[in-house]
Parts: structure tokens; C-alpha cells; sequence
């Protein structure tokens, strides 16, 4: 008895074991060529286009101060972090030879100035001396005309006639005396100015020498780098190379973010659009602010240099200097500090949207062939595969799931938010389409099954046709 009771439990098993293999090949062969994928509803949303960007803090005007002279440093009268305005003295060099040499050069302007005194008083002497011949000259010259015509009369001696001939002939060269003496008064007076102008123009060198050994802020701000002590070295800069760095001065009262904006977003950013920054010193701030420049040189991001130092073009990622000006920033700010930038670059309200990630590109061909084959036609007897330029087209759209089957529709997008893009034409609201996953989307066919996943349901199995 007990032998037949454990045949009768083995039969039931067995028969039991073979219903649950039968269901698994009936509901496997239903599902072969089905598709499991993610679904949701084409919506409307606020849309906010937003390019991120890194950086650091800025001032808006600053100035580094590079030694002009070679010189010790005898005294600093600021300190780091230091207010100073504009005029202020803030470094001090050794100034006893340029000092010296101002004096001694002013000492010869004041020679040069007595030379071009006693020149002068000697024209005005020759001039003098030139007026009063002239006047002899013009009374001896009457004289020897009445003389001449006496003479022809016979009426005066030839004593006296030769007289007054050597009497005009003197007058006439103490005019052309005086004339030769005033020339040279007047080269004298032009060479004492000469040397005179050359004095001062190496008083305003010698001047410019030492006022260099005196550095004063060119602008109101803040001391933000101080790298030098009292007694070390400057030289200046030579040709190419800067002189030796002294320090930085920074106008705080507009303060920069700074950052480098992808080279595939640069198109979007315009001047004046709306920006929000944060800084890694100020957790859990915002502050506002807006864009003020935008950079025309690529950057190459790897060494920061601008692509028009480089004697070759180069694939490596690019960047766009953009300066965004903050509306309201810390008091306590300083240069240098870590920062992002989120500028938003355009709004749509209500816009037909859909995940960025059902956003999926196709070949035509591949269109194509996927509804000639649903048709029944036979790859073999439809036209011959083209090779124009058309249907190498990609096609940008969504799969929209209709009829158990996934549909590639052409779509138009307009911006891209943060997850949503927008969409222009191809969808209407309420259109159910595929959304994921990566894997089936990159693999999906036009007109393939599909079904959609229950929720907490595993994997997707392998597209189909």
C-alpha cells in the first residue's frame, strides 16, 4: 500500500512539473520578439536652460605692481588685506644715488639758467651797439653824398674829400661789425638755451629715476598679495620678462566670477542674462548675478593657453572665458575662491516636453527597411539599398508606442533643461513614448513589439524586430 501511495504522489508531481514547463514554453514563445521598456506621457512644464560653468572670484578692476628699477627695499608702509587709495605710498626703495643726481643736475639747470641770463644781456648790447652804427652810418653816408658833389663843384679840397671817404668806408664796417656781433650774441643765447632744454630734459629723467623708488596705489582697493620683505632686491623687467612682482592691488567694490565655459554651450550665453554663483567658501549661499563678457578666444583646457599662441590647431577640449558680475556679494570675498556659475540662457513656460533620455537618433534607411518589412516585402525584391546622402540622413526623434508597437517619430527640439527637452513638432501632449532603458533605446527598431516593464520588474529582454 505504501509503494502505491508513493507512485501516485510521484505522478502527481511529474504531472504537476510538466503543466509549469508547458505554461513556461506558452508564455515564452508569446513574449519572443517583445521588447520590455520604460514608458511615460509627453507633459507640459516650466523649462529652464541652464549652462554650468566653473571658475574663481575676481575683482572686476585690479592691478599687479612689478618693480621698475633695480633697488633695495627700505620700507613698506601697507600690510596684506590693507584698504589703501589711490595715491597712497605703499613701497619705498634706496634712493641716495637717484636723489643725488636730481640735485646735481638741478645745481647745472641753474648754471644753464645764468648762461641763457648772461646771452641774452649780451644780444640786447650787440643789438645796442648795431642801432647806434647804423645811425653813424646813416650821417657819414649824407656827408660823403654832399662831399661827392662838392668835389665834382671843386668847391671842397681833396683832403677833405678823401676824408669823408674813409669817414663812410669806417661807418660801413662798423656796421657790418655789429651786424657780426649780433649773430654771434644770437648763437650764443641759442646755445646757453640748448644746453638749458638738455638740462631739464635729463632733470625729468634722473626725476623719473628716482620717483620710481616711490610706489603709490593706482587705484582705491584692497592689498590681496604681498610677497616681498624689507631689504630684499627688485629688477625691472627686461624686454619680455616682467620685473619683480611687489604686490596686488584689487578694486573689491565690483567683484567677478570668473569662469570657462564649454565650447558646446558658449552659443547659448549671451551678455546681460541671469546667472546664479556659488562659492565653495560660502556653503548653502546663492548670489546673484549677471553676465558682462564673453570671451572670443578658445581656451585649450588642458594648459589654459589661447589658441591663437599655438603654431598648430589642436583636438583637445576648448573653453570660453565668461565674466559674470555679482549683484550682491560677501564682504568678507576674496580673489582667487572657488566658484560656479549656473547662467540661464533661456525659459519656456508650458512646453511640450519629454526625458532627455527618450531622445534617441535613427538612419532613414533604417526606417525604411523596418516598414517595408512590415509590409511583407522581401529585402531581396525591394529596391536596391540607396547610398544618396538622404537616406545616410540621421533622424532625430522619440519611439511612441502605439498598437503594442514602438513607432519612431521625427521630432524638432527647442531648449534643454536640467532632465526635460523641449519639443517643437512631431508630439502632442498625452502621446505615450519609450524612455528607457539606455540599453533599449540604443538598440530599439522602428516598428518593433514592445511591452512596458511592471514596476520593480528586472532587465528588459533583448530588442526585437
Amino acid at each position: 500500500m505504501a509503494l502505491k501511495r508513493s507512485r501516485k504522489i510521484a505522478l502527481i508531481v511529474g504531472g504537476v512539473l510538466v503543466l509549469v514547463v508547458a505554461a513556461s514554453i506558452i508564455i515564452q514563445k508569446r513574449k519572443a520578439g517583445i521588447v520590455a521598456v520604460q514608458a511615460g506621457k509627453v507633459g507640459r512644464q516650466n523649462l529652464t536652460s541652464v549652462v554650468t560653468a566653473s571658475g574663481e572670484i575676481r575683482p572686476r578692476n585690479y592691478v599687479n605692481i612689478n618693480s621698475q628699477s633695480f633697488g633695495k627695499i627700505v620700507g613698506i608702509l601697507v600690510a596684506e588685506g590693507a584698504r589703501v587709495k589711490k595715491g597712497d605710498v605703499l613701497l619705498r626703495l634706496e634712493a641716495i644715488q637717484p636723489a643725488a643726481d636730481v640735485e646735481a643736475q638741478r645745481a647745472l639747470i641753474k648754471s644753464a639758467e645764468a648762461s641763457v641770463e648772461a646771452a641774452e644781456a649780451s644780444q640786447r648790447t650787440a643789438q645796442a651797439e648795431l642801432t647806434r652804427s647804423r645811425a653813424d652810418f646813416e650821417r657819414v653816408a649824407m656827408n660823403w653824398e654832399r662831399a661827392q658833389g662838392l668835389h665834382v663843384d671843386q668847391l671842397i679840397s681833396q683832403q677833405e674829400y678823401d676824408a669823408r671817404r674813409a669817414e663812410f668806408e669806417s661807418a660801413k664796417a662798423a656796421v657790418e661789425l655789429g651786424l657780426a656781433r649780433v649773430a654771434q650774441s644770437r648763437a650764443e643765447l641759442d646755445r646757453a638755451r640748448s644746453t638749458l632744454n638738455q638740462g631739464r630734459a635729463t632733470l625729468t629723467r634722473v626725476s623719473d629715476v628716482l620717483q620710481k623708488t616711490i610706489y603709490t596705489s593706482p587705484i582705491n582697493g584692497v592689498i590681496t598679495n604681498l610677497p616681498v620683505h624689507v631689504g630684499e632686491q627688485t629688477v625691472p623687467g627686461i624686454q619680455n620678462s616682467p620685473g619683480s612682482f611687489l604686490m596686488t592691488v584689487a578694486d573689491m567694490s565690483v567683484v567677478t566670477a570668473e569662469v570657462k565655459v564649454d565650447e558646446t554651450d558658449i552659443v547659448n550665453v549671451k551678455l546681460d542674462q541671469a546667472a546664479e554663483v556659488t562659492i565653495d567658501a560660502f556653503p548653502n549661499r546663492t548670489f546673484k548675478g549677471t553676465v558682462t563678457e564673453i570671451g572670443t578666444t578658445a581656451l585649450v583646457r588642458s594648459t589654459g593657453r589661447s589658441t591663437t599662441e599655438l603654431q598648430t590647431g589642436t583636438q583637445e577640449a576648448k573653453d570660453f572665458k565668461v565674466v559674470v558680475t555679482l549683484s550682491d556679494p560677501p564682504e568678507i570675498v576674496r580673489p582667487g575662491l572657488s566658484t560656479t556659475a549656473r547662467v540661464t540662457t533661456a525659459t519656456r513656460e508650458n512646453a511640450l516636453a519629454v526625458p532627455l533620455q527618450s531622445l534617441t537618433i535613427r538612419r532613414r534607411s533604417d526606417i525604411e527597411t523596418a516598414e517595408r518589412t512590415a509590409r511583407g516585402e522581401k529585402t531581396a525584391e525591394a529596391a536596391p539599398v540607396a547610398k544618396s546622402e538622404k537616406d545616410k540622413e540621421e533622424l532625430q526623434g522619440v519611439f511612441v508606442i502605439q498598437d503594442g508597437k514602438a513607432h519612431f517619430r521625427e521630432v524638432k527640439s527647442g531648449i534643454t533643461g536640467v532632465t526635460d527637452i523641449e519639443i517643437t513638432e512631431g508630439l502632442k501632449e498625452g502621446d505615450q513614448i519609450v524612455t528607457g532603458s539606455y540599453r533599449v533605446l540604443r538598440e530599439l527598431r522602428h516598428l518593433a513589439k514592445v511591452r512596458i516593464e511592471k514596476p520593480g520588474e528586472g532587465g528588459a529582454s533583448a530588442p526585437g524586430q
